[in-house]
């Protein structure tokens, strides 16, 4: 992919329904494809940027101005930038922060990620909202100078998201070992599914050592750990196809482990108890969800990625093949699931991304649950 350095280079975004909006080009030049998204967050581009669930995303900023802070060293969520495709409606001129190491246009073209600015990305949203999520293309450069009938075929021959399987494009490819910043008091087996670098952290912080391992670990590697407790990750991609994860996690529910999981975690502990999934209508992605906590009716605001849900029943307790389950936390905006324990097996998930990054810090408490969870599972033991 070539760039030039001329930021008039003009560009186009087309979706699958045909909707078609010019702008110019943002980051490299060329094609990219996936599947069209919003993000409500204000702050934290960075770390959308660089999180594994927005693989084969196209990330669409509904905030206008986007870059002022530039891109630092510190805040990366991961190795690189996942996204797909990157759409804003005014990128900063200039950026201005004292830790801001280089441009977010310079960081795009370094990855090659292909971008389009000058979008009126709140008339994209509201089509978004309205006809549901849907499959795009940005085209800048020569890329562009294709009929509107030829991009539009290009677009819809784009793989979709519903059937798909991203985890082995996004995990770990060898176990690596985040030490404990305080004193050691649990070993933890974090199932990599597309981890952000920010949860381990968050573990280490409250005195966890946590091996992270690929998603093709089978249960007898990780018991081989002697864990204390088993973290399933978030991660992109249709948990319908997460047979090899949901085995795990069935696995470590029969051994009365203590169980955590976050996001794609937490499908994937729906689907082990028997539960159904489905694909939302838009998702919820941003820093700023309202998510009520059913047993205290705390509202927390948190941050979201996800474009599928659990099907489960609220307000009322279920069976599972490792006895009685609830839904412990939803969404307030349209009542989707956003959490899950289980009442009679030391096993519990949220939906959202209690590690804040980028923020808001409201449900950090959930790392003290899983070191309570894994204190009064040994204890149990010890007795």
């Amino acid at each position: 992919m070539s760039h030039s350095s001329d930021k008039k280079v003009p560009a186009v975004l087309v979706l699958e329904d045909g909707t078609t909006m010019p702008g110019q080009a943002y980051g490299a030049i060329g094609e990219t494809f996936g599947e069209a998204v919003f993000s409500t967050g204000m702050t934290g581009y960075q770390e959308t940027l660089t999180d594994p669930s927005y693989h084969r995303q196209v990330v669409i900023m509904t905030a206008p101005h986007i870059g002022n802070t530039g891109v630092n060293d510190d805040d990366l969520e991961s190795g690189r930038i996942w996204v797909a495709g990157y759409v804003v409606r005014d990128p900063a001129r200039i950026a201005s922060n004292w830790r801001a190491k280089r441009s977010l246009d310079d960081e795009l073209r370094s990855y090659g990620i292909v971008g389009i600015s000058g979008i009126d990305t709140r008339a994209l949203t509201r089509r978004l909202r309205d006809a549901g999520a849907m499959r795009v293309g940005i085209f800048s450069g020569p890329a562009a100078s294709r009929t509107p009938a030829e991009l539009l075929d290009a677009v819809r021959a784009s793989p979709p998201m519903e059937g798909a399987d991203l985890t082995d494009d996004v995990t770990t490819e060898a176990m690596y070992t985040v030490e404990p910043l305080a004193e050691h008091r649990f070993t933890v087996v974090a199932v990599d599914l597309g981890l952000k670098s920010m949860t381990p952290q968050r573990m280490a912080e409250r005195g966890m050592r946590v091996h992270v391992v690929p998603a093709s670990y089978t249960w007898e590697q990780i018991a081989a750990l002697a864990p204390d407790g088993v973290f399933f990750s978030n991660g992109p991609g249709d948990p319908a196809t997460a047979e090899h994860a949901v085995e795990v996690m069935r696995a470590a529910l029969g051994a009365r482990i203590p169980v955590f999981g976050i996001c794609f975690g937490n499908q994937i502990l729906g689907r082990a108890l028997g539960l159904g999934t489905y694909k939302l209508r838009f998702g919820h992605r941003g820093i700023n969800q309202p998510v009520m906590d059913l047993a205290t009716e705390k509202v927390e605001v948190t941050a979201h990625n996800h474009g599928f849900a659990v099907l489960a029943p609220i307000g009322e307790e279920f069976d599972t093949p490792f006895g009685r389950g609830r839904v412990s936390h939803v969404c307030l905006n349209d009542d989707v699931v956003e959490g899950l324990e289980l009442l009679d097996a030391p096993a519990f998930s949220v939906q959202y991304h209690p590690e804040a990054a980028a923020g808001p810090h409201d449900a950090a408490y959930l790392f003290d649950r899983f070191a309570d969870l894994m204190q009064q599972h040994r204890s149990k033991v010890e007795a």
